[in-house]
């Protein structure tokens, strides 16, 4: 009898994929929670206890369906720590004929797994993960030949592919395409946000785990009460949550900050899809079909902010990563080269809209996208700070980072290193886009309307000086063209002010 060994990775936990339509006695599935993926980068603490869970859950459910695993745990005796030493000595040990796997997602381990099937001498196959609405190389051939690659002329092309909000005659439902002008309300106590779905769980053996295995991670943890789902159940749970008590505001406020709210009206959902516990269809379909039920109580504009998110940026911004990888994660356009600050690992800052995002990241893995770009985002490039070490926080530090979602997000979007593949012009912004979005600046130590002195809004002056220092970079650049301008009408004293305080802050940002 041949004997097939199929791989399955930590960020493949598709139980609806073909390979477990049918249950056969000459195929063995293979998982290993592996010393090589928690230290490629030091990740927080939830995040490695998080894919643990979700590993287990995952090889219990198929194994209760029929289908045979092999599991190392951490500590496994067998488990040497890397890939493709444990596999090739899986293949030694019980004579197997036959290698699988499905298309990784990481770039490097994309080359790790080419570089162990040209090593081994048994045949190999490899699968795709059956998980994305594209292909790979999608978003590369669809701008081929363009200029420019507009994210929003490939996302109503999805739109009509998979006939996601659309009318019969192919036009948008509600005649408008994006409904992004109205995402964008401040959230100042009402309408009252439902508790969020909670899943408490004892990880004190996980953790201790880690622990004995000596693992650097970061972040906190509470190892009585763990809030993520980490099995398909639960994230079905969490889906239909999100659909009945929070999708009616999503769009509205999801671009909102709030000292008493850490997640608003997001669906969590991202660690879910990322590891593939749930697909971005069956959650996109669930989202349109509660609204289709629900349309005297929900306005497209909340329906449309979802799915642009998961049809439209998740597939684009996949589709950048292969096209642009390895190369892409080498970037600095810029040239930024100012480290990380301290207070990025504690959360001791007196910015307040700082001290609210990364203690919030720090205590749930967890921000959302305009935390993560306005805020933390925003501070690291007006700090001018370098983009490996921005990417490896990133990375470390959110529950869903898996590189080609991170790296695209941060290096590219966040911090412009790509010089303008993802976005058009740097997303940077004085104190005010925050006071505009949040309630941080009303109880900060800084004065967000006070643009120069010890009391002035830090962001104000980084901003300027941001703009003068990288003025030749951007003079050819339509979309800063205004800024440009401002900054060349500007009181030569006060951007000296603006100039001296940004100095100091960048020298010294931990005092701040």
């Amino acid at each position: 009898m041949k004997k097939t060994l199929r791989l399955v990775l930590g960020d493949q936990l598709n139980q609806q994929h073909s390979w477990f339509q049918d249950k056969s006695d000459e195929v063995i599935y293979f998982m290993a929670e592996m010393h090589q993926e928690t230290n490629y980068v030091k990740h927080h603490i939830q995040k490695v206890v998080a894919f643990f869970l979700s590993m287990r859950s995952f090889c219990i459910d198929l194994q209760e369906k029929g289908h045979e695993f092999i599991y190392y745990k951490l500590d496994d005796a067998k488990n040497t720590g890397d890939l493709k030493k444990n596999i090739q000595q899986l293949i030694e040990q019980e004579s197997f004929e036959k290698f699988e796997y499905q298309l990784p997602d990481e770039y490097r381990l994309d080359q790790q797994l080419k570089e162990l099937s040209e090593e081994i001498d048994i045949p190999t196959k490899v699968f795709d993960t059956e998980h994305f609405y594209t292909q790979r190389e999608d978003v590369a051939k669809f701008f081929e030949g363009k200029k420019e690659m507009v994210m929003e002329y490939f996302y109503r092309d999805m739109r009509k592919k998979h006939q996601l909000l659309m009318t019969g005659d192919q036009q948008p439902l509600g005649g408008k395409w994006n409904y992004d002008k109205s995402n964008r309300k401040k959230w100042t106590g009402k309408p009252s946000i439902p508790s969020i779905k909670s899943f408490s769980k004892e990880v004190g053996e996980i953790v201790e785990l880690l622990e004995k295995e000596n693992i650097k991670t970061i972040g906190r943890i509470d190892k009585e009460d763990f809030p993520w789902p980490t099995s398909r159940k639960e994230c079905l749970e969490v889906l239909d949550y999100f659909c009945s008590n929070l999708l009616v505001h999503f769009g509205d406020y999801e671009d909102a900050m709030h000292t008493d709210e850490k997640f608003l009206f997001h669906s969590r959902l991202s660690f879910a899809m990322n590891c593939k516990m749930l697909s971005p269809k069956e959650v996109n379909n669930a989202v349109v079909e509660y609204f289709n039920d629900h349309q005297d109580e929900i306005d497209i504009s909340q329906v449309e902010g979802f799915i642009r998110q998961v049809l439209g940026w998740r597939e684009y911004m996949r589709g950048i990563y292969w096209k642009g990888m390895p190369n892409y994660a080498q970037l600095n356009e810029l040239d930024n080269n100012n480290p990380l600050p301290e207070f990025f690992w504690t959360g001791n800052t007196k910015m307040n809209c700082l001290k609210h995002a990364v203690n919030q990241s720090l205590d749930d893995a967890h921000a959302h996208h305009i935390q993560r770009l306005m805020v933390i985002g925003n501070f690291a490039l007006l700090n001018m700070i370098n983009p490996d070490e921005v990417d490896q926080w990133y990375l470390g530090i959110y529950i869903d980072a898996i590189e080609w979602a991170e790296i695209t997000n941060t290096r590219g979007m966040s911090q412009f290193a790509d010089g303008g593949i993802v976005a058009t012009k740097p997303y940077v912004s004085s104190g005010s886009y925050i006071n505009k979005m949040s309630n941080y600046c009303k109880s900060c130590h800084y004065s967000v309307s006070t643009k120069t002195g010890e009391k002035a809004c830090p962001f104000n002056s980084l901003y300027w000086n941001f703009i003068n220092e990288k003025k030749e970079h951007f003079k050819g650049n339509q979309r800063m063209s205004m800024m440009l301008a401002m900054l060349k009408k500007m009181n030569q004293e006060t951007l000296n002010q603006h100039i001296e305080r940004a100095q100091d802050i960048i020298k010294n940002p931990d005092k701040f």
